[in-house]
């Protein structure tokens, strides 16, 4: 269908102007709720207790959130929630990695609250139209576009034409569609998701950034936990929001010199030292891939090993050679980090777009590891095919790697067969047989429906069904509170096992990522070491979320002299950095112990909200054993010379004349042991009881007493 086709067809559903409120200091104080079932489109005013307390971004989303829903809310309830904010740093373009946003709901995966942190163009054009968060509810009848006008102030809810679903084919659509030329297409946002969240559990959305060298629209992910599912159940096609272009100091700080000087400093170490170090503006985070493999820390087949021979063929060189160079590959404004790197020129070879010339958005180092080594599969075209195809189609590539990995595995272990997956079959290293289960999970057809449920779901089933050992299958699922674990290995990194399964919202990396703090450079030995490290950064990190920032400028360039600073891991010249612009932008007096004490309320509040939907405590936390140590001889066998050591100084075991079955049980009661020690030692640093309840006294001192926390948390005292 032609774009004057669409224009043509699009019937307006509900229309209404709005009064424009400037930003001032980084905030409008005003969230735009629109519920699509009513249809009701009104401004709310933030209330001044949770601009004190939730800050923004994922702290605005958990408040609305709770405030808008049960306990017992069901993710395809019309009263969940998406909630979309930005954060007052979020869309300064003074300063690398401002332009991120947070995506919160309940998720259809893992039952409870969920949030995915995303960049592209969206969030922050949501606050220049004179919003700091947006909050939709209800489920319509039929597909709805939902367009936020900032130049002439005006919200309409459209009936959705006959145009595709798909992300690379929608957004490009409705950016032709709301652009008046070529020129305007820098100032629309899009949020889309694909045909797959329509019939699955993972599906997950894409924000767009308009690349002004390619003149393509691109796409930034908000992957986790399903929320793209939510967003076509609720019968959203997409949201579309224009402004009249960015330019100065929208955002109307108090002191922008502060900020330029900040940025300035920055972009000389991007340009400086880059290239010596992670060389991000090259190949972005696939320059992982063989440091994790040097390391033992690449997942392969199913997160059994951690290297393997052939990962050469998919290492940052290879990616290097992929990627167009020499172009600035920001996903928002001003960011000079430049690491949202595509491949051009991709012709698709399967799928209903076969034959098609595409630029493909990545891969990151998890899209590579997860589709690539997870899976067996070192084949750099399968892995870019695979990651449009997920792309596209709304699905999470970190979930979707996971769980084919999973699948391979219950087939290597006799727990699937084609007569028990209606008769597809498919083992490590088969890319044809993973594309085609990616494209019936997209349609929804065949085994496709039972992988788009995810690993959590899948377990339960294969259990129920008494298709193999349950011990086995939980083992090797890998997954914690229904979220599937991010690409890296756990299992020497004991900080980094209590990393992915101690988090609020499921094992992802944006919480801690410990492995050479804890595994290699051993600079956190002592369960209070690792406890203070899992209290800090997971608090650090959270403050990312609530004001507008991504990580990666934080740590993936750091200063020459980081190195002979007191606590070089938390970069603390970087930290500066934001404690400046923080103040610069608000005018509120700040330090870094007020971040961190930032982070906890919105931390502890969403441990609660965890508890109010009947999780959140010790058991919650548990592990798959995959994630801490050898759940199979081949594993043991594989490392043996190490396990062996381990278990001569660390536990006092004597290994000779001893099976490996012997000898994987004396290792994994050490390991299991050493984790529960690890949660008494974190859940006493962060305020909590023995079971992971946040205690009363904590949320005194921390200034999250509200009342209606106190109900919840009363019970587990």
């Amino acid at each position: 269908m032609g774009i004057t086709e669409i224009r043509n067809q699009l019937k307006t559903g509900i229309s209404r102007d709005y009064t424009w409120t400037a930003l001032q200091q980084g905030y409008t104080d005003k969230i735009l709720y629109i519920n699509v079932g009513s249809p009701e489109v009104r401004i709310k005013d933030v209330p001044p207790v949770m601009k004190e307390k939730f800050i923004g971004g994922k702290g605005y989303g958990l408040r609305l959130l709770w405030d808008a829903t049960k306990p017992d809310t069901q993710w395809d309830d019309p009263e969940n929630e998406i909630i979309i904010s930005s954060g007052p740093i979020g869309g300064i373009t003074q300063y690398s990695g401002t332009g991120k946003s947070l995506v919160v709901s309940i998720s259809p995966q893992t039952n409870s609250v969920m949030d995915s942190n995303v960049g592209g163009y969206f969030g922050s054009f949501l606050k220049f139209a004179g919003f700091d968060a947006l909050e939709i509810q209800g489920k319509a009848e039929n597909d709805i576009i939902i367009y936020i006008d900032g130049i002439n102030h005006h919200i309409e809810i459209f009936d959705a034409p006959e145009e595709a679903v798909d992300s690379h084919i929608l957004t490009e659509q409705l950016t032709d569609l709301f652009a008046e030329n070529e020129n305007d297409k820098k100032n629309i946002g899009i949020v889309s998701s694909g045909i797959a969240a329509e019939n699955s559990l993972i599906g997950m959305l894409n924000f767009t950034f308009w690349d002004p060298k390619r003149k393509k629209v691109r796409l930034k992910q908000a992957g986790r936990g399903g929320i793209g599912t939510v967003f076509r159940n609720k019968k959203i096609k997409a949201l579309v929001c224009k402004i009249p272009g960015v330019k100065g100091n929208l955002n109307n700080v108090v002191d922008i010199e502060a900020i330029m000087e900040r940025g300035r400093r920055f972009n000389r170490e991007i340009r400086e030292l880059d290239d010596k170090q992670c060389q991000m503006r090259q190949v972005g985070t696939a320059h992982l891939m063989e440091i994790m493999n040097d390391h033992d820390l690449l997942p392969t087949m199913n997160y059994q090993y951690g290297s393997h021979e052939d990962a050469w063929k998919i290492d940052s060189s290879v990616w290097k050679s992929k990627f167009t160079q020499n172009i600035p590959d920001g996903c928002w404004i001003g960011c000079t980090m430049s690491c949202s790197k595509g491949a051009d020129n991709v012709t698709l070879t399967t799928g209903p777009y076969k034959g098609q010339v595409v630029t493909v958005d990545g891969p990151e180092y998890e899209n590579a590891a997860g589709l690539g080594s997870n899976c067996g599969i070192f084949d750099p075209a399968y892995i870019i095919e695979a990651n449009f195809y997920c792309d596209t189609y709304g699905i999470c590539t970190i979930t979707w790697g996971t769980l084919t990995a999973f699948i391979m595995e219950c087939f290597q272990r006799g727990i699937l067969n084609a007569d028990r997956a209606q008769g597809f079959e498919m083992h490590f290293g088969e890319s044809d047989k993973a594309l085609e289960l990616l494209h019936l999970t997209a349609r929804g057809e065949g085994f496709g429906r039972i992988a788009g449920r995810g690993v959590r779901k899948m377990k339960e089933l294969f259990i129920a069904n008494k298709w193999g050992d349950p011990g086995l299958i939980f083992d090797i699922a890998m997954e914690n509170k229904g979220l599937e674990y991010s690409q890296y290995m756990s299992k020497e990194s004991l900080a980094q096992q209590g990393g992915y399964a101690m988090t609020n919202k499921g094992p992802q990396h944006d919480e801690a990522w410990l492995i050479f703090m804890d595994m290699v450079n051993n600079q956190i030995p002592t369960f209070e070491n690792k406890a203070e490290a899992l209290h800090y950064f997971p608090m650090f990190r959270t403050w990312f979320g609530l004001v507008g920032l991504c990580k990666l400028p934080w740590n993936d360039v750091e200063p020459e002299t980081n190195a002979q600073t007191d606590e070089p891991a938390k970069v603390p010249e970087h930290v500066d950095n934001y404690v400046t612009i923080y103040k610069a932008v608000t005018g509120r007096e700040f330090d870094k112990n007020r971040l961190v004490q930032d982070s906890e309320r919105v931390y502890n509040f969403q441990r609660i909200f965890n508890l109010r939907r009947g999780f959140g405590t010790r058991v919650h936390d548990r592990q798959p054993y995959r994630a801490a140590g050898p759940v199979t001889s081949e594993e043991y066998e594989s490392r043996a010379e190490r396990y062996d050591r381990q278990l001569k100084e660390l536990v006092g075991f004597n290994t000779e004349g001893r099976s490996t079955q012997e000898k994987m049980a004396a290792l994994r009661k050490y390991r299991e042991d050493q984790y529960e020690s690890l949660l008494d030692a974190v859940y006493k640093r962060r305020g909590w009881n023995r079971n992971g309840v946040p205690k009363i006294e904590f949320l005194q001192k921390i200034g999250m007493d509200f009342p209606e926390l106190i109900e919840v948390v009363k019970d587990f005292q």
